[in-house]
C-alpha cells in the first residue's frame, strides 16, 4: 500500500506542478514555452520507481515529470523555469534543459532524441566500471524518425549495454499523428537490433511500473538492453502556446483520454476500490501536495536571478 500510494502522491506532483507551470505561463511570469507532461505521469513513475537511486535516465524536451520523479525538488524546478540562480541550472537551461547530477538525472534535452546517445554513452560507461547500474533513456513516438535512436541501439546491442528504451507513444510527434509519421510495426524496430521489447498501458502505474521492473532487471543482469513501448497521451499542446489543438487532434478523443484514461484517477480509483486507501486519503494527499507546489512556486517567484557576470560560467565543464 505504501508504494502504491507515494505513486499517487508522485503523479499527483507532477500534474499539479505542470498545472502551475501553465499558470505562469499565462501571467507572463515565465520566459519561453514549456511542453507539458500532464497525462503521461504514469510513465515516468512506473519506470523511475522500478530503477535504484543510483541508476541514470535521460529525458526529453517535455521533461518535468521524468526530472520530479527521478527525485528533482519543485521549487528548484520551478526557479530554473524562470531563469532563477536558485534553479539546477541557475536559470541558464529553463525548461528543455534541466540537469541534477545528484540524483543521476543526466538532463532533458531540446533536441529530439538527443538523449538517446547520452544513455547509451552512461551505459557504456557502467559496464566499463563494473558498475550494475542501468540507464532509463526516456524519447517520444518523434524520436523513431532520428537515425541516432537506431545508431544507439545497434551500440547497445552489440555491446550488451545496460539501458533500457522506453518510447512514450503519446499519438503526435508536435502536431502530426504518429501513424502519418511511423510507417510499420514500432516493435519490430528494437527487435531487429535483437533486443528484448515490451509494450504497456501507459496510464496504469501498476502495470507500466511490473513491466519496467521486469526490463531494468533483465538489463541490470547484464542480459543486453531493452525497450518498453508506452501508449499514452498528452493532455495538452505540444507546448503551452498550443492552446487549438482541433485542426490536428479531435476534441472528441482528447475528452475521452482525459475523462476515461487518467492515470491518477485510475490508480485512486483502484486504492479505493482494492481498500487500501480511503478518498479522504487521497483527498489529504491532494491538499498536501497542492501547498508544497504553491510554496514552490512562491519560492521561485521571490528567488534573485543570477547575477550577469557569471553569463560565461557553468557553461562548459
Amino acid at each position: 500500500m505504501t508504494q502504491w500510494l507515494h505513486m499517487y502522491r508522485e503523479m499527483l506532483k507532477i500534474r499539479l506542478f505542470e498545472e502551475q507551470v501553465n499558470q505562469l505561463y499565462l501571467k507572463a511570469r515565465m520566459p519561453g514555452l514549456a511542453h507539458l507532461y500532464s497525462g503521461e505521469e504514469a510513465v515516468a513513475v512506473g519506470v523511475i520507481g522500478a530503477l535504484r537511486g543510483d541508476d541514470y535516465i535521460t529525458s526529453t524536451h517535455r521533461g518535468h515529470g521524468h526530472c520530479l520523479a527521478k527525485g528533482a525538488t519543485p521549487d528548484r524546478m520551478f526557479a530554473e523555469l524562470l531563469g532563477k540562480a536558485a534553479g539546477y541550472c541557475r536559470g541558464k537551461g529553463g525548461s528543455m534543459h534541466i540537469a541534477d547530477t545528484s540524483t543521476n538525472n543526466l538532463g532533458a534535452n531540446g533536441i529530439v532524441a538527443g538523449g538517446a546517445g547520452i544513455a547509451t554513452g552512461a551505459a557504456l560507461s557502467a559496464k566499463m566500471r563494473g558498475a550494475d547500474q542501468v540507464v532509463a533513456c526516456f524519447f517520444g513516438d518523434g524520436a523513431l524518425g532520428e537515425g541516432v535512436v537506431y545508431e544507439a541501439m545497434n551500440m547497445a546491442s552489440l555491446w550488451t549495454l545496460p539501458v533500457v528504451y522506453v518510447c512514450e507513444n503519446n499519438l503526435y510527434g508536435e502536431y502530426t499523428a504518429c501513424q502519418d509519421a511511423l510507417a510499420g510495426d514500432i516493435l519490430a524496430r528494437p527487435r531487429a537490433f535483437g533486443i528484448y521489447a515490451a509494450e504497456v498501458d501507459g496510464q496504469d502505474v501498476r502495470a507500466v511500473h511490473a513491466a519496467a521492473t521486469q526490463l531494468v532487471e533483465r538489463s541490470r543482469r547484464r542480459e543486453g538492453p531493452t525497450f518498453l513501448l508506452c501508449h499514452t497521451y498528452r493532455y495538452s499542446g505540444h507546448h503551452v502556446g498550443d492552446i487549438d489543438r482541433a485542426y490536428y487532434r479531435p476534441k472528441r478523443e482528447e475528452q475521452e483520454w482525459v475523462t476515461q484514461r487518467d492515470p491518477i484517477r485510475i490508480l485512486g480509483e483502484w486504492l479505493v476500490g482494492e481498500r487500501l486507501a480511503s478518498q479522504e486519503t487521497l483527498d489529504q494527499a491532494h491538499a498536501a501536495v497542492a501547498a508544497e507546489i504553491e510554496a514552490a512556486a512562491q519560492f521561485a517567484l521571490d528567488a534573485p536571478y543570477p547575477d550577469v557576470s557569471e553569463v560565461d560560467q557553468h557553461v562548459y565543464a
